[in-house]
């Protein structure tokens, strides 16, 4: 049985910003890997921005190739313990989409050291037994990661003022120094006798090494989800989108 997903990121910032950055679905697609563009289906009510019910539909393009759904999401600014909560249900009838429909929440809580900002999401995967195949082993440990990698560039555009499309090149830039480091040693192997020592010592250091703290890391998240950590209420009152 698949794992749900957990994410967990640690955000000093205002309340209010971290609220807007991600209820509002034009700042939400900036920061957010997942997803391309997401839009309000009611525009007259998109100032709302978490109230709900609020109907949107969402798409993301890989590798070229568009994949839609829809979703209703809604959201509670205020409760009696000062955090929020936000909670979507969502569907893809695109046959290429692996995500066939799922529900997730948003939860915001305050602390003395910033907001614990954390998602908790599942979803039923498409395809039958290849499709949970596929799942398990690639996509939702991919999904996760991407997750995990845009809370912590959320994080720097709003700790840091690095604005989201600034976060992706110098991601793209480390990427890019790390392979051609390897590149570098591989082309350099014949060289020397003691190339494969060599070799695996600069490929684990290109694949362990921390980025530069202005470079987003999914490695700052918390993945594992608490013992504790349950569903809000407000999720059950969203009608399923399948």
């Amino acid at each position: 049985m698949a794992v749900p997903l957990y994410i967990e990121a640690r955000i000093r910032a205002d309340l209010d910003e971290l609220w807007a950055a991600t209820q509002d679905p034009a700042q939400h697609q900036r920061w957010d890997l997942r997803f391309t563009h997401i839009d309000y289906l009611d525009a007259d009510d998109a100032d709302r921005a978490g109230g709900g019910p609020q109907r949107f539909t969402y798409g993301v393009r890989v590798l070229g190739v568009m994949l839609s759904g829809t979703g209703v999401c809604a959201g509670e600014r205020q409760r009696p313990d000062g955090t929020r909560t936000s909670a979507l249900r969502f569907a893809s009838p695109h046959p290429l989409s692996l995500l066939a429909e799922g529900s997730g929440y948003w939860r915001y809580v305050p602390t003395a050291d910033g907001i614990r900002f954390l998602t908790g999401y599942d979803y039923r995967p498409r395809w039958g037994r290849l499709g949970q195949i596929a799942d398990r082993f690639v996509f939702r440990p991919l999904i996760g990661w991407a997750t995990a990698w845009s809370f912590d560039r959320l994080r720097l555009w709003l700790e840091r003022g690095i604005p989201p499309e600034r976060s992706l090149r110098r991601a793209l830039v480390d990427v890019a120094v790390r392979a051609a480091a390897v590149a570098a040693v591989l082309a350099a192997a014949p060289l020397t006798a003691y190339a494969a020592p060599f070799i695996a010592l600069v490929a684990l250091a290109a694949l362990l090494l921390p980025p530069m703290p202005g470079t987003p890391a999914a490695r700052r998240c918390v993945r594992r989800r608490p013992a504790a950590a349950t569903s809000p209420a407000l999720l059950d009152r969203l009608e399923p989108q399948a």
